[in-house]
């Protein structure tokens, strides 16, 4: 398995990347993490990052496996958006300072459209939340943006 830093996988800058590495990807899931730093863009004030951000997580594990794949093909990573999810759960209400999560991402389904549905999980200690995403990553984002340029926006 190829190890590509994560800023090369993700569509996202800055302070956007919520995930530190891929710890392992295949054909069908990429299993990352993310430890959570004391402060940041999406912490609430008492320090810690809430549980509602595991979705974005999970959107960014998906994103990560879609890196993956692009990079083994020599494909130029992808624009994608999260469409929705399904019966997003957690068992804790923040996620605290310090906990290393385990973010995997199961592709259900995917089609040559763009449109897919993963399974996902964040596992620690003590933690877990589940959801099922779905995805849309077209072939060519920049019809979507026919008067801008996409890599300039999300570059």
């Amino acid at each position: 398995m190829t190890a590509w830093p994560i800023a090369e996988l993700l569509p996202h800058a800055g302070e956007m990347i919520l995930l530190d590495a891929v710890l392992e990807h295949g054909p069908e899931h990429a299993l990352c993490t993310r430890r959570v730093p004391n402060d940041g863009l999406l912490h609430d004030a008492d320090g810690t990052l809430p549980a509602w951000v595991g979705v974005e997580l999970m959107a960014q594990a998906i994103a990560a496996w879609a890196g993956c794949q692009a990079r083994e093909t020599g494909a130029p990573v992808r624009l994608g958006f999260l469409l929705g999810t399904r019966h997003y759960t957690c068992n804790v209400a923040a996620f605290v300072p310090g906990t290393e999560l385990r973010i995997e991402a199961r592709r259900d389904f995917h089609d040559e459209s763009g449109m897919g549905v993963f399974a996902c999980r964040i596992e620690a200690p003590g933690v877990l939340a589940e959801a099922r995403l779905t995805v849309f990553s077209p072939p060519d984002a920049s019809a979507l943006f026919p008067s801008s340029d996409t890599e300039s926006r999300h570059g």
